[in-house]
């Protein structure tokens, strides 16, 4: 058992810039930002709440290669571009981690990598120990 493991991102950007979609160390899984991206092109332009929802689909999908899900998170970061846009992308986090309850953070900042880009996530889960193969 490696007690490092990396899921791979397959976008463009990932071997120019040297980084995973997410990395399991022991049982701490954590995801680099996640955006509503096709091709490396933002997609759902004006639409903050598609947006997050695509971002945390996208987060929890290399949770769950890294052998985490969404009862695991325990903690999320949420980066957007419009103060306007925290309530819209807040309830998309309330339809995933309602139930969850990990702790947030909502980060307001001027802009993300594409300027169609409103939302990104991270992801911080932390699975047992008895599930590590």
């Amino acid at each position: 058992m490696a007690l490092v493991e990396r899921v791979p991102e397959t976008g463009p950007w990932a071997q120019l810039y040297g980084y995973s979609r997410a990395v399991a160390v022991g049982p701490l899984v954590v995801t680099s930002a996640c955006t509503a991206d096709v091709e490396a092109r933002p997609h759902l332009e004006g639409d903050p709440a598609g947006q997050a929802r695509e971002a945390f689909r996208t987060a929890l999908d290399a949770m769950v290669h890294a052998g985490a899900g969404v009862s695991d998170v325990v903690r999320s970061r949420l980066y957007v571009t419009d103060p306007a846009h925290a309530d819209p992308v807040g309830r998309v986090h309330g339809e995933f981690f309602g139930v969850v309850l990990p702790t947030a953070t909502v980060v307001i900042v001027t802009g993300l990598f594409h300027p169609g880009q409103l939302v990104a996530v991270e992801l911080e889960a932390f699975r047992a120990w008895r599930d590590i193969d």
